[in-house]
């Protein structure tokens, strides 16, 4: 081979590696809550994992600790763990309804 050949063999390859990383999207999608305090939830989510949690409403440190702790997180895990969750025995809660929000990226 030629040096022609392998420095175009190379970009060729670079350039397939850059394409295939900008295919990623962040989707990012609101959830409208139902029987908490909190009254919706933006979720962000590339490649299912976690990148961003924000809920308007709710008890502020412990809808920033749940968002912080999913952050991160596959979304399959997310809500297997928190999917459930009862606050004050109104059948759900703010990480319950989070988990319900993370289904709309199944």
């Amino acid at each position: 081979m030629d040096k022609k050949t392998i420095f175009a063999t190379r970009i060729s390859h670079v350039t397939s590696i850059h394409l295939y990383k900008r295919k990623s999207m962040v989707q990012t999608k609101t959830y409208q809550c139902h029987g908490t305090c909190s009254k919706m939830i933006n979720v962000s989510v590339e490649d299912g994992i976690i990148k961003e949690v924000q809920f308007l409403g709710g008890c502020h440190g412990n809808t920033q600790g749940v968002a912080a702790l999913a952050k991160g997180m596959k979304v399959e895990e997310a809500i297997s763990k928190i999917s459930g969750i009862d606050c004050g025995g109104r059948g759900t809660s703010c990480p319950d309804q989070l988990a319900r929000a993370l289904e709309m990226f199944l």
